[in-house]
């Protein structure tokens, strides 16, 4: 079974999708229970994949709340068995320089994609680790590299996340659980990329069934695989079709 977290559109919805097409079940969590001002919830994605034959269901998950998150935990393992796969997509983007970053932007940034991601992490490990082997996926940006851009809460956010999934790979190989980050190569423009103001030439453009492609192959491997890595979509696409 894989637990999607942040699956409710975007990104998360094409890896949700993909995986199980690949015929995994699917825990599809999200804060998204009903539509607000993006489109896309737990619900749709949910019915999306049972319409094409699939298996999911639907989950609330605050990834800012530790209550929350181990209760969509419990729920998901209830109801479609162990987790072998987890993928930590919930996220906020803020890309303003320092001196138009209110604090409160700053901290949210940091408690959805980086303590968020230790949340689930966290939550998913005992039952990942009762399997005898998984795989642990987190969706991070190239943004981390450009540092020649700038600086903004949310490239921050994400370079805390590969350091930390770099560490957990070397913790967790002995028990045969692969860790690896995932970014697009281009940009992806998602319901929250558009809401946010992200304008980018049609070349530096990415589908998002790349990452649902990447997301698989990430998705099959153990500690004895490739672990320990961030890798990113369309490189990672080209080889294996090479």
């Amino acid at each position: 079974m894989a637990f999607v977290a942040g699956a409710s559109r975007g990104i998360g919805r094409a890896i949700a999708v993909a995986l199980a097409r690949a015929g995994a079940s699917v825990a599809v969590a999200a804060r998204s229970v009903t539509e607000g001002k993006l489109p896309g919830t737990i619900h749709s994605v949910a019915d999306a994949i049972t319409s094409e034959g699939g298996v999911a269901v639907p989950v609330t998950c605050d990834v800012t709340s530790e209550a929350s998150v181990d209760t969509a935990v419990a729920t998901a393992v209830d109801q479609l068995g162990g987790i072998d796969v987890l993928v930590a997509n919930a996220g906020v983007m803020w890309l303003a320089p320092t001196q138009d970053t209110p604090l409160a932007r700053w901290e949210l940034c940091l408690r959805v994609n980086l303590t968020g991601v230790f949340l689930v992490t966290r939550a998913v490990l005992p039952h990942v680790r009762a399997r005898g082997s998984g795989s642990l996926i987190a969706i991070t940006t190239t943004g981390v590299l450009m540092t020649d851009h700038g600086a903004n809460a949310y490239w921050v956010s994400k370079a805390g996340v590969e350091r930390y999934y770099r560490g957990l790979a070397a913790e967790l190989r002995p028990h045969g659980i692969a860790v690896n980050c995932l970014a697009p190569s281009k940009v992806v423009m998602t319901e929250g990329a558009l809401a946010s103001g992200v304008r980018v030439p049609e070349d530096m453009v990415e589908e998002p069934h790349a990452m649902g492609r990447a997301a698989v192959y990430l998705a099959a491997q153990d500690g004895a695989g490739l672990t320990g890595t961030v890798q990113y979509s369309l490189e990672l696409l080209e080889r294996l079709d090479g």
